[in-house]
């Protein structure tokens, strides 16, 4: 039998969804593109936003189009937030929230038994850390590794908390052994994901993160260590002796702000203000002169004026951040947000984006100027019409003449000039 998957959403999705593909090449499944006919389509969703929720149904409904007799497979945050509302999708079979994905073959077994639709969907309050583990990538040369669960932070905005459930920690043994078989397998980079990364091993109480990344340093073989998010308010002494001492953890660091506002980091529920985030990014930037930080904006969020936005807008240009990833406020229904007065229209919205996007690419380039004429370690990743491409530590996209059997090399690359958004060498 032929499955196909997809994957809306971050890099936890792409983590569950690949460790699924494994589970079904031992179950003799053939895995195939997802534009082509299969028996069976898995769809991960992502519920972040209004959007992705509508993605998420695009999606559900070409495939049943495309195959009515197809097994169609719907799970993750879309449905556990709104099964009702993925049930009501004729032609889904089974719908599976965010636990027991790892049931999967058996749930697709008791349908073509049954023949009855299934709903697999759980309270995610206080429950543990679903097992899922990796010995290898297919789709990346750089290895993504889920080392933690849920987040308790219950931002006014956000619907995750309700979606992925409590926190909670994969075992720090388990971690250390998955990344060595990565290692032994040839991947030399791992990005450490999680829906709250930074909060790795509260719930354990005998160790946090700052304790897996000095064990993970001591792995040889592995040669750079990516967090794919972390908060502000999680940077303490210990992280930072470790990002002083230890090359391993890449020049990169992403830190969503959501706002450079005080009053609006308020209303948002952030545990944080301007100041502390800005004395912050200098603490850091005082151990790593040249890292490159990265950042989450929200635009439009309820009450937001005009000059709020521009609070944020002199606040980014201020801390000369690399690059912003920007959302329109999206009204998730269940959160305290979504009940504010003061909703803004979506021409304010679009407008904001537009305006912070244009800072980014600015931000981008003049951070990029620096290395030119500069040497950069590249880990090359694809090939593209007679050049490799890679990131750099500092997660620059960098592409440079070169052959395909050069993929998942390091090379280490002169940098001459910027064609955005790559740096060219």
């Amino acid at each position: 039998m032929k499955v196909a998957f997809y994957t809306l959403g971050c890099k936890v999705n792409l983590y569950e969804t690949e460790v699924l593909m494994n589970l079904f090449k031992k179950n003799n499944y053939e895995i195939t593109d997802f534009n082509n006919i299969s028996d069976v389509y898995v769809i991960n969703t992502c519920t972040v936003t209004n959007t992705s929720d509508s993605k998420s149904r695009k999606i559900i409904r070409q495939v049943i189009k495309r195959n009515p007799n197809a097994i169609v497979v719907v799970m993750g945050c879309y449905s556990q937030v709104k099964s009702n509302e993925v049930k009501q999708i004729e032609g889904v079979d089974i719908i599976i929230g965010n636990n027991d994905k790892s049931k999967i073959i058996e749930l697709i077994n008791d349908f073509k038994n049954t023949k009855e639709k299934i709903l697999n969907v759980k309270d995610i309050k206080n429950i543990d850390f679903e097992p899922m583990e990796l010995d290898n990538f297919e789709t990346r040369t750089r290895a993504f590794v889920k080392i933690q669960d849920g987040c308790d932070n219950y931002c006014s905005y956000c619907i995750i908390p309700y979606s992925r459930g409590n926190i909670r920690s994969k075992d720090m043994i388990k971690v250390i052994d998955e990344i060595k078989n990565l290692v032994n397998n040839g991947y030399v980079e791992v990005v450490l994901t999680g829906i709250h990364t930074g909060h790795y091993g509260k719930d354990k109480k005998e160790y946090d993160f700052s304790d897996l990344l000095n064990e993970l340093c001591k792995i040889n073989g592995l040669e750079r260590i990516r967090i794919s998010s972390i908060e502000i308010t999680e940077l303490d002494n210990k992280f930072m002796d470790i990002l002083k001492n230890n090359k391993k953890i890449v020049n990169h660091l992403h830190i969503p702000l959501q706002s450079g506002c005080n009053k609006t980091l308020k209303d948002m529920n952030r545990k944080y203000d301007t100041k502390y985030f800005k004395d912050k990014i200098n603490e850091i930037r005082n151990i790593r002169p040249e890292i490159s930080i990265t950042t989450d904006v929200i635009v439009g969020f309820p009450n937001e004026s005009e000059e709020d936005f521009n609070s944020t807008l002199n606040f980014i240009k201020e801390m000369k951040l690399t690059k912003l990833h920007v959302f329109p406020f999206s009204k998730r229904e269940g959160t305290k947000a979504a009940k504010m007065s003061g909703q803004l229209n979506n021409n304010i919205k679009k407008t904001r984006v537009r305006k912070l996007l244009e800072i980014s690419e600015y931000l981008e380039k003049n951070y990029m100027e620096k290395f030119i004429g500069k040497e950069l370690e590249v880990i090359t990743e694809k090939y593209d019409n007679g050049y490799l491409i890679g990131y750099s530590s500092n997660y620059i996209q960098i592409k440079f003449k070169g052959s395909e059997n050069q993929i998942g090399n390091i090379c280490t690359i002169k940098i001459n000039e910027i064609n955005y958004p790559y740096l060219v060498g």
